[in-house]
């Protein structure tokens, strides 16, 4: 079936119920708005701090704007390039795109300029739909990209160089149009993360959209009583396909523009958001202000709350240690998955799994796993090798890169570029990422292993490992620790933490600086190899002998 039916369900069944809320919690204490007066022909793009939309509001809005591109001469197979901040009218946009039979070409809101032209031509895009945080670059690249020839323009003061899309919608119809969808038409296109190098585009057909959604809800048992919370940006796998879950039961989501601790504390207790999904450095935020006492959690009600999980990233066993004694009733879960393979859940641990923490966990709900060698044999179990992946939600292929394509398709199955191992009782523990190993006089250093490991020193905010040469070990380990507000470290004091690790493992060089994340929450690995992998040490750095 495809995605776009899913909205159509919803629109008929629960019509007045609301899918979604936007939460600007910068203007706490302003006007808020009601469904009602949320406008099908103009999107009220003046600042408020709470605006809702229906279902039905929902898909009238995704059918006026694909019937908008219809009228430009958009077809089934074309692409539409979608750059926006989260806000009200990402997803009925996302969707009006898909109910054109083109494909939605999500855009990350990081992008420079160039970033911005690089991968609109990368798609073929003819189509860029764009929001008021990017006028400038926009503008930089309007007149040089390849292939788009409409500018539409979300929010008030259209620039000239662009479409008014609020006032474009208003004169087009609401009803749906008649395009014939199948579950092997593709749907959308996705980048890679770009934590390597140049993002790659990864095509998803809309069987591997709704194969998603009902991972998802098999995974964390939605309901339409469930309301999501949603804080990462759309643009990316990991919270749309988390929000599909909820999208699949018709159930209501918020989407907070935010992420300051006591903006998702206060969030979740007024909208009685029951699951929240967090990344690392978030929940850990939260924990911090509730140890320093900046956040009383008393002052909210968070009784509804019932899942708490965590994706993007390996999760360090400390952290939800720490978090089950500050809500000891919530449920966990963890999810592993790549944008190859739709976003999260091909990989999770399970809500009932909490006492394998540090684990990714089993094979998903519809898919396959198996870890192998360089020759692509199953290893033992204990044993490390790269993981893969098989099921219905593994990409089309990277558009138009056979030979990328080639590279990690093989028979059906994704092969990742993650090292993992399985233990005795059949879960997967994530090791590092391959290009990440670190050979250092001889001996196979896996990053994560010793991140997890120093995180649990209650000084450390975050920390990152990176390979930096060496003339005789061929790399050392070399730790960038940021600490949290306030903490004071030496080196000396970090040696000693790291006596419990094996020699080899200890890193060999620290270097105190903040760690660099994108918006999903990876460590920018390549931005740290380019500061320190093969530069001269700087004045903060402290190199350890051997």
């Amino acid at each position: 079936m495809p995605i776009t039916e899913i909205l159509k369900k919803n629109s008929d069944f629960y019509p007045n119920d609301i899918a979604l809320v936007e939460i600007n919690p910068q203007l706490d204490g302003e006007r808020r708005t009601t469904w009602k007066e949320y406008s099908l022909i103009e999107s009220k793009q003046g600042e408020t701090y709470r605006k809702e939309l229906s279902w039905s509001n929902f898909e009238k809005k995704s059918n006026r704007f694909a019937n908008l591109l219809l009228s430009r001469g958009i077809k089934k197979g074309d692409k539409v390039a979608i750059l926006l901040m989260n806000c009200l009218e990402w997803l009925p946009i996302y969707f009006g795109v898909l109910k054109t039979g083109a494909l939605a070409v999500p855009l990350n809101y990081r992008y420079t300029a160039d970033e911005i032209k690089y991968c609109a031509d990368l798609s073929d895009a003819s189509v860029l739909i764009f929001g008021s945080e990017f006028i400038g670059r926009v503008e930089e690249i309007c007149d040089n990209m390849k292939n788009v020839n409409i500018l539409l323009y979300v929010g008030d003061d259209c620039p000239s160089f662009s479409e008014s899309y609020d006032k474009l919608v208003g004169y087009c119809s609401t009803e749906a149009p008649k395009i014939k969808l199948t579950d092997e038409d593709e749907a959308a296109i996705y980048f890679s993360s770009g934590t390597t190098g140049f993002p790659k585009a990864i095509i998803h057909n809309h069987e591997s959209l709704m194969h998603s959604a009902m991972t998802e809800q098999n995974h964390h048992s939605q309901t339409k009583d469930d309301v999501f919370l949603c804080i990462p940006p759309l643009y990316h796998t990991g919270a749309k396909m988390h929000w599909f879950g909820s999208f699949l039961v018709g159930g209501k989501s918020v989407l907070l523009k935010g992420i300051k601790p006591e903006w998702i504390l206060k969030t979740v207790s007024e909208e009685h958001c029951s699951i929240v999904w967090l990344l690392v450095p978030w929940a850990q935020d939260i924990l911090d202000a509730i140890d320093r006492g900046d956040i009383n959690v008393g002052d909210y009600d968070l009784s509804q709350w019932r899942l708490m999980h965590i994706g993007a990233q390996p999760v360090p066993p400390s952290l939800i240690n720490r978090w089950k004694k500050q809500f000891p009733n919530h449920q966990y879960d963890t999810n592993y998955g790549l944008s190859e393979s739709i976003g999260p859940g091909c990989v999770h641990l399970g809500v009932d799994n909490i006492h394998k923490v540090g684990a990714i966990g089993k094979a998903g709900f519809g898919w396959e796993v198996k870890i192998v060698d360089e020759n692509k044999n199953t290893v033992a179990k204990g044993d490390v090798g790269e993981l893969a992946v098989k099921g219905p939600g593994v990409m089309t292929c990277y558009y138009k890169d056979e030979k990328a394509t080639k590279e990690v398709l093989k028979d059906g199955w994704l092969f990742t570029g993650d090292m993992a191992m399985e233990d005795a009782d059949g879960f997967i523990f994530l090791v590092d990422r391959k290009k990440d190993v670190i050979i250092s006089g001889g001996e196979n250093l896996y990053p994560v292993q010793i991140e997890d490991f120093l995180r649990k020193n209650n000084k450390i905010k975050d920390v990152a490992v990176i390979g930096i040469p060496d003339s005789r070990l061929g790399e050392i380990a070399a730790s960038i620790i940021e600490l949290k507000p306030g903490e004071e470290m030496t080196e000396e004091e970090l040696l000693n933490f790291c006596h419990d690790l094996p020699r080899y493992k200890r890193p060999r060089k620290i270097i105190f600086a903040d760690v660099p994340r994108n918006p999903t929450g990876k460590i920018e690995k390549p931005k740290l190899r380019e500061l320190y992998g093969a530069k001269s040490v700087v004045a903060h750095e402290n190199e350890i002998e051997q």
